[in-house]
C-alpha cells in the first residue's frame, strides 16, 4: 500500500494499517509533519463546523448524527493510541465552550443545543448570567461540552510514524510523486527517486491533493493562528477549556500544557492569502485584540504567527474513499476544522475498505454524496 503524505492523517493511516499486518509504503515530499500539520493549532472536537441542527438539514438525521458521534469516538480512538505509543503527545482532554459570537446568535445556539441534547450528546447550555458566573466571557448565551480533547499533532505524527516503522513500515520524507498510473491490478507512481509499484494507493496530501484529484472537494481559504508567549493563567477562561464562536469566520483558543495560548480565526477567501506579511501582520493584531475583549485584563504576546490554507466542503464533512470511477485509488480529505478527527475516522474506514470488511462511517463520507 503506498500512502502519499506524511501529515497526521498519512500517519493514522500507516499506523493502523501496519497494526493489521498491511506492507505500508509512506512518502513526503517534505519531512513528516511539515506541512499543515505543523501549522495545525491541535484541538480535537467532535463537533464539525456545520451545527448538528444545519448539518440535519443538509445530510439528514441519520448522517448527521452518526457524524457527530463518530467524532466523539475518533477523540476517544486518538486517545488509546496516544497511550500506546509512550509519550502523551501533549494530549489531555478539555471540555469546550461554544459561546454566541453576537447576541442575535441566541436563537440558533439554543436550537443547536436542544438537537445535540436530543440525541444524547453531553451538553449544558448557559445563559448570559450562568456564562458570566463562570467566565469574562459576555455574550447571550454558551453550550458547553464534554468529550473534547487537544494535542500537539506534529509530535503525535512523528510518534505514528515511528510506531508504524517498528511494525514493518517504511517511511520516505523529500520524496516527491511525479506521476501516477493506474492499471488493471495496480498503481505505479514514479518519484524523483525512483518508481514504486502498489496494489493501491492512499492520498493523504491535505490541502495540496488537487494534482490527484483533479477536481476540487472544497473551498480553498486562508486561515490564521499564533501562540503567546507562556503565562501561569488566564483570569476569566474556565477550565482551560477550547472555546469557539458561532460567528463566521470563527475566533477559536485553547491553551497548551506549556501554559502557551493558542488563538486562530480571521479567514480570508483565497488560498493564498496567508502568504502576505502585511495581512498576517493584520490579522495577528486582529486576534489579539479579539482575545483581549474576551479575557480584559489579560496579556498575550505573540511569540509565533502563522497562517495557512483551510478548506471547507459544502456540508462540513470529510470526504474519505475512493470516486466511482477510480477503484484502486483512495482519499482521505479531511478537510474543515476537525482535520485530525477526520484523519482517524479515515483511517479506520480507509482499512477497512482495503480489507474488505463493511464500515458504517462509508456512506456518510463518500464522495459524490
Amino acid at each position: 500500500m503506498l500512502v502519499v503524505g506524511g501529515g497526521v492523517t498519512g500517519g493514522l493511516v500507516a499506523h493502523r494499517l501496519s497494526s493489521a499486518g498491511v506492507d505500508v509504503l509512506v512518502v513526503d515530499r517534505e519531512l513528516v509533519g511539515a506541512a499543515s500539520t505543523a501549522a495545525s493549532t491541535g484541538l480535537l472536537q467532535y463537533e464539525v463546523d456545520t451545527p448538528l441542527v444545519d448539518l440535519v438539514g443538509k445530510v439528514g438525521v441519520a448522517h448527521a448524527v452518526h457524524a457527530y458521534r463518530r467524532g466523539l469516538a475518533a477523540v476517544d480512538e486518538i486517545e488509546a493510541i496516544v497511550a500506546s505509543l509512550g509519550n502523551s503527545c501533549g494530549f489531555s482532554r478539555r471540555p469546550s465552550l461554544y459561546f454566541a459570537g453576537r447576541f442575535w446568535h441566541y436563537r440558533r445556539l439554543k436550537a443547536e443545543y436542544e438537537c445535540r441534547k436530543e440525541h444524547g450528546f453531553n451538553v449544558e447550555f448557559l445563559d448570559r448570567r450562568e456564562l458570566a458566573d463562570i467566565s469574562s466571557i459576555r455574550a447571550a448565551g454558551a453550550i458547553r461540552s464534554a468529550g473534547d480533547a487537544q494535542i500537539d499533532p506534529l509530535c503525535f505524527t512523528q510518534k505514528l510514524l515511528r510506531a508504524a516503522a517498528a511494525a514493518g513500515a517504511r517511511v520516505y520524507e523529500r520524496t516527491s510523486i511525479d506521476e501516477v498510473d493506474v492499471t488493471a491490478d495496480g498503481v505505479n507512481a514514479r518519484t524523483d527517486r525512483g518508481m514504486v509499484r502498489a496494489r493501491r494507493i492512499i492520498y493523504s496530501t491535505g490541502y495540496d491533493t488537487k494534482p490527484f484529484l483533479n477536481k476540487e472537494a472544497g473551498n480553498l481559504n486562508s486561515t490564521y493562528a499564533l501562540a503567546g508567549r507562556p503565562t501561569p493563567d488566564v483570569p476569566g477562561w474556565p477550565d482551560e477549556c477550547l472555546i469557539w464562536e458561532t460567528a463566521r469566520p470563527y475566533f477559536y483558543a485553547r491553551r497548551t500544557e506549556g501554559g502557551r495560548t493558542i488563538v486562530g480565526g480571521g479567514d480570508t477567501a483565497f488560498a493564498s492569502d496567508h502568504d502576505r506579511d502585511a495581512l498576517l501582520n493584520r490579522k495577528t493584531a486582529a486576534l489579539c485584540k479579539r482575545f483581549e475583549r474576551l479575557f480584559p485584563g489579560a496579556q498575550l504576546e505573540p511569540e509565533y504567527a502563522w497562517g495557512g490554507t483551510f478548506a471547507e466542503t459544502k456540508d462540513g464533512l470529510a470526504y474519505i474513499g475512493s470516486p466511482a470511477d477510480r477503484p484502486r485509488e483512495y482519499f482521505a480529505l479531511g478537510y474543515g476544522g476537525n482535520g485530525i478527527t477526520f484523519g482517524m475516522i479515515a483511517a479506520g474506514l480507509l482499512a477497512d475498505l482495503i480489507l474488505g470488511r463493511p464500515n458504517p462511517d462509508a456512506e456518510v463520507f463518500r464522495f459524490g454524496r
